[in-house]
């Protein structure tokens, strides 16, 4: 399947601007920290590094969702990961990689998944945050208008994932439709003539042959 990615701003009042900085700063800490201790010790494996801290940052960040720091704990996985193979290689010269930012990834438990991909149109999202569950408005535009017509159509499916991130003091809501490839009916067939000494080729228009039998 083909993936497209479309961002929708999110209409943030101040109380849920700061509830959003609250997680995002958060998620950063634990991305950071385990980022910082998986290069020192060499471990690339999402798994082994959930077991070493989940229980930590449940217990120091309470207010976060219980998936949200498990994808902030995958999340510096794939970012240690990445960094140890090219120091392996030779491509980086710091000891550790600087996170300075960011993408918090609510998993379909951690955001209405369900009813969102029930509705007809869209028009808000609901995110687990510090306090319970939050609806948040939407400012949909074409591009997402025109993808979720090809969800409702059949022709695509949305992520469970649901990606929230910061830009220039701004919040977006970035959903993954992955494209369905189009069932097609075939326009021409190949023919094969296959005799002891020769093989012949042939093209046939589909279309054209029928019409012709049908005359």
């Amino acid at each position: 399947m083909l993936c497209r990615v479309v961002a929708v701003e999110l209409e943030v009042a101040r109380g849920l601007n700061r509830l959003l900085y609250s997680v995002e700063a958060m998620y950063l800490s634990i991305v950071r920290e385990v980022v910082a201790y998986a290069v020192e010790h060499n471990i690339t494996s999402a798994t082994q590094l959930q077991r070493l801290f989940y229980r930590k940052y449940r217990w120091e960040y309470q207010g976060l969702h219980a998936h949200l720091v498990i994808q902030a704990i995958r999340q510096a996985a794939e970012i240690a990961k990445s960094f140890i193979e090219k120091r392996r290689r030779g491509l980086v010269g710091k000891s550790y990689p600087e996170v300075k930012a960011v993408s918090i990834r609510f998993t379909e438990m951690a955001w209405g998944y369900g009813k969102f991909i029930g509705s007809t149109a869209p028009i808000r999202v609901e995110l687990s945050l510090p306090g319970g569950r939050t609806e948040v408005w939407l400012r949909p535009h074409k591009r997402f208008w025109l993808f979720w017509w090809r969800v409702l159509s059949g022709e695509a499916e949305l992520a469970s994932t649901l990606i929230v991130k910061r830009r220039l003091n701004r919040w977006y809501a970035v959903f993954i439709f992955d494209i369905k490839p189009k069932k097609e009916l075939p326009q021409s067939v190949v023919a094969f003539d296959i005799n002891e000494n020769t093989v012949a080729v042939g093209k046939i228009d589909i279309k054209t042959t029928v019409s012709k039998v049908v005359d």
